[in-house]
């Protein structure tokens, strides 16, 4: 890995393009769609890079922006369960445990400008401006300092599109792209002539193209395709203006960072883990028709929650919870060694099992799953409590996230087996 010289003056500039994979990337940048991607990976390094486990947006970028993973930061999906219950929470920015690299920059008196990162709702105080990302609720929550809401309301600034409108609706979905594109170049034009050390531009809109669209990313022949490949192009004019007005000599070269928080694929099938929980007779319910995790038996041994997390049913973590400690190895073992013989039309499902321990450190492992399914490209977990057969597709998604196949671009070169985690450590190195 190759050792930086540290530059007390410098600023450093992060690009986000949320869900885009690495493979997509480089064949826009070969194909002169994104032609100034083009040119900058042509003079730096184009890495692949692993998401988190799971490779989900809310865990992803958390691991990004406190250069931790779960085990240590404490997001461990978009959903989690209240302590000692069965109860949905969705956990928001105040339960990130750990300092984000802008709290490590505010302590060293660096002055930070955050523009749609996701995971960061409600906005919390810091040493500049916060604008929050996916899931942020309402803008008056979304903001630090709170004076910036109305100037971006002016602006006509849209914190995500209606997704389940533009599901259904794709004219809609592409009137909601541009929109909020334009509403981010209007934030970035407000606040790139500010005093900053750090500033950071998230795209998300690639993310929710790919997850209804993905069809048309990959079928040139798609009545669609055309307005993919120019969607692309705009990015690639916005990172070209970003680029150009930060690069005031050669070595700010080595002070600009690309990065996707994880890749994407087509989806061959849905697989709905508590329908093969409940086939393989680890997950009972008290009714035929569940209304939620409440109506689990004491006879459960092990339940899922979304995406791929597997959780076995502790006697002393869960109301109804009969599983012992001392029995957890046995059942993992053999949750693990049934979901790897799992297939879908003579097709490999799950890729790997991990076991939480091996992949997470820190003092908040224990409240995290203690299995994490990943998938073979193609077969996208779910933890839905409603399907009874294993295998099915939701009407409108045709994308869905994969693991190792996010990118990160910069003009050095930090190896071959990159995690998204480990980025923050190389953005702080810059300062």
């Amino acid at each position: 890995m190759a050792i930086l010289k540290k530059k007390k003056e410098n600023r450093v500039c992060v690009i986000g393009l949320d869900g885009v994979p690495h493979g997509l990337l480089l064949d826009l940048a070969k194909r002169g769609i994104m032609s100034t991607v083009g040119r900058i990976i042509d003079a730096g390094r184009l890495h692949k890079m692993k998401a988190s486990l799971p490779e989900i947006s809310a865990v992803s970028w958390t691991n990004f922006m406190t250069g931790t993973n779960p085990g240590t930061h404490g997001i461990f999906g978009f959903t989690d369960l209240k302590p000692k219950s069965y109860e949905l929470r969705f956990p928001n920015f105040t339960d990130v445990k750990a300092p984000t690299l802008w709290d490590t920059l505010g302590q060293q008196g660096r002055r930070s400008v955050i523009i749609n990162q996701p995971s960061t709702y409600p906005a919390r105080p810091l040493n500049g401006v916060l604008i929050s990302g996916f899931v942020a609720i309402e803008l008056a929550k979304a903001v630090f300092p709170p004076e910036i809401k109305v100037p971006l309301e002016q602006t006509g600034y849209q914190i995500d599109i209606d997704t389940l409108k533009a599901r259904e609706n794709h004219n809609f979905l592409w009137q909601e792209l541009i929109k909020t594109m334009m509403g981010r170049q209007k934030a970035l034009n407000m606040f790139w002539d500010d005093p900053w050390d750090y500033f950071e531009f998230v795209i998300t809109g690639t993310d929710r193209l790919h997850h209804f669209l993905w069809n048309a990313v990959e079928n040139p022949d798609h009545p669609h395709h055309q307005n993919v490949l120019e969607y692309y192009r705009q990015i690639d004019r916005v990172i070209n203006k970003i680029y150009t007005t930060f690069r005031k000599s050669p070595t700010d070269d080595e002070n600009i960072f690309f990065l996707s928080d994880h890749g994407f694929c087509a989806i061959r099938q849905e697989v709905y883990l508590n329908a093969w929980l409940e086939k393989e007779r680890y997950l009972k319910f008290a009714k035929v028709q569940p209304a939620g995790l409440e109506d689990i038996s004491p006879k459960t041994v092990a339940f899922a929650l979304d995406p791929n997390r597997i959780y076995l049913h502790y006697r002393d973590r869960y109301p109804n919870g009969q599983v012992k400690l001392s029995e957890a190895k046995a059942i993992k073992e053999q949750i693990i060694h049934k979901l790897k013989k799992l297939e879908y039309e003579g097709k490999k499902v799950v890729r790997e099992v991990f076991l939480a321990k091996d992949i997470y450190s820190g003092p908040l492992v224990g409240k995290g799953p203690d299995l994490i399914v990943l998938s073979e490209p193609g077969f996208d977990m779910k933890g839905s409590i409603k399907k009874k057969e294993i295998f099915g597709r939701t009407p409108g998604l045709q994308g869905m996230h994969t693991w190792d196949d996010a990118f990160f671009l910069s003009k050095n070169d930090f190896g071959d087996n990159l995690r998204i985690e480990d980025t923050t450590k190389i953005i702080l190195d810059r300062f």
